[in-house]
């Protein structure tokens, strides 16, 4: 279910309600809406099935994992041939410190957002992910000073 228009109210309220915790119930939610627990199940599992709802995860507060430090990393990369632009996604997405990789327009090729226990954590990613890597140019980054909103939800 990839069309928009296939999602009817009852699935935006119930998308909307599991963005905010994933752990309600089908009862709890159809209580809110006004539709069946019953009925809420049938649509959350079709929403899972068509691929509306890709995952229900935890999420967890990088600052209490050590996870301390957030960078946004700009990167150039020398040649942007399809093979080498995959290379550096399959690499971004194995690596455990990128928490987000974009292809993006512009002076950078990717961006990528890093979680990093300290300097030196981040110092040991950019060797293995971007000194380490002959197709890098050059990369900029930025330090987090403050995460003021950091989110998944998406507005439906």
């Amino acid at each position: 279910m990839t069309d928009e228009a296939a999602l009817d109210a009852f699935d935006r309220e119930i998308l909307r309600r599991m963005q905010i915790d994933a752990r309600a119930t089908g009862e709890d939610i159809g209580a809110e809406i006004g539709l069946s627990a019953a009925a809420v199940q049938r649509r959350i599992q079709r929403l899972r099935k068509s691929g509306v709802i890709l995952a229900e995860v935890a999420i967890v507060d990088p600052v209490a994992t050590g996870q301390a430090m957030t960078f946004i990393v700009g990167v150039e990369l020398e040649h942007e041939r399809a093979d080498m632009l995959d290379g550096f996604r399959r690499a971004a997405r194995a690596d455990p410190n990128v928490q987000q990789c974009y292809y993006v327009t512009g002076a950078a090729d990717f961006m990528l957002i890093v979680l990093a226990r300290d300097m030196a954590d981040f110092e040991a990613f950019t060797r293995r992910l971007l000194f380490d890597n002959a197709n890098v140019r050059r990369f900029t980054t930025s330090v987090v000073m403050s995460r003021d909103k950091v989110g998944t939800s998406v507005p439906v």
